[in-house]
């Protein structure tokens, strides 16, 4: 992604609606330009164009999650690769981040990945090397994922040695939790099904608490974060022996 387009979405993330000659102002470039690339942000469904104006697209769309800490998702889904083996079958569960680590895992891997994500389905399609394993469910098109009681029946198919999964917060009293109750089931009963759970997720999420529980630290095996982890978080993850992976730049 290009430089600049990282800085039209962190300026339109951070205001959720700004006109294109604020745009213009503010990053020394022409309206022309501007417009340019908000026709080509807006075609990748990382925002929103309004006449004369852009806007943040739908909170719970992925491709708007994605644009939020792009650069530190990027590095921690390159630093995630590592952990896979050649011909390794793993799951991978729905997140703006997994979505990222899917994409560069595909790119350099023979896998076989498990997911409940349509999104990392549809965007590996074209992947030569990839498997993709799609479990049904009660399906959410905003979201792009399956989720519900069926999901949780599919996932009972299979055993693998690893998944991968994000949050939306993680505290040392709650532990690690998201904002959608139903994908946190979803999410444990995936779990089940693996021997190891690695959190992909970036390092503003801890300290903060989310609405339903989705995991218990005794629960997560790994964590891949960004350079930005506060120590005292490293130290509270490695006293529930929870591996600790910083992605460098």
């Amino acid at each position: 992604m290009k430089e600049r387009h990282l800085k039209i979405l962190d300026i339109v993330n951070e205001k959720e609606r700004v006109s294109v000659q604020e745009l213009s102002e503010e990053l020394g470039l022409s309206v022309v330009t501007i417009r340019k690339d908000l026709e080509e942000l807006e075609a990748e469904g990382l925002l929103r164009r309004m006449h004369g104006y852009a806007a943040k697209a739908s909170p719970d769309a992925i491709n708007s999650r994605m644009s939020f800490r792009y650069l530190e998702k990027k590095k921690i889904a390159k630093k995630a690769v590592s952990l896979v083996e050649p011909m390794e079958t793993i799951m991978i569960e729905s997140g703006s981040t997994c979505a990222l680590f899917a994409a560069e895992l595909a790119a350099v891997n023979d896998v076989t990945i498990i997911t409940n994500s349509t999104y990392i389905a549809r965007s590996l399609g074209a992947a030569p090397g990839v498997k993709v394993i799609l479990l049904g469910g009660d399906y959410d098109t905003v979201a792009e994922v399956t989720t519900g009681p069926v999901t949780e029946l599919c996932a009972q198919e299979y055993y693998v040695d690893k998944i991968f999964v994000g949050i939306d917060g993680y505290t040392e009293e709650n532990g690690f939790t998201n904002i959608n109750h139903t994908r946190c089931s979803t999410v444990r009963a995936l779990a089940k099904q693996a021997d190891k759970v690695i959190v992909l997720t970036t390092s503003d999420k801890f300290g903060k608490r989310s609405v339903a529980k989705m995991l218990s630290s005794e629960e997560v095996h790994t964590i891949v974060t960004d350079s930005q982890l506060a120590p005292e978080y490293v130290e509270a993850l490695r006293s529930h022996q929870i591996r600790v992976e910083i992605a460098g730049d």
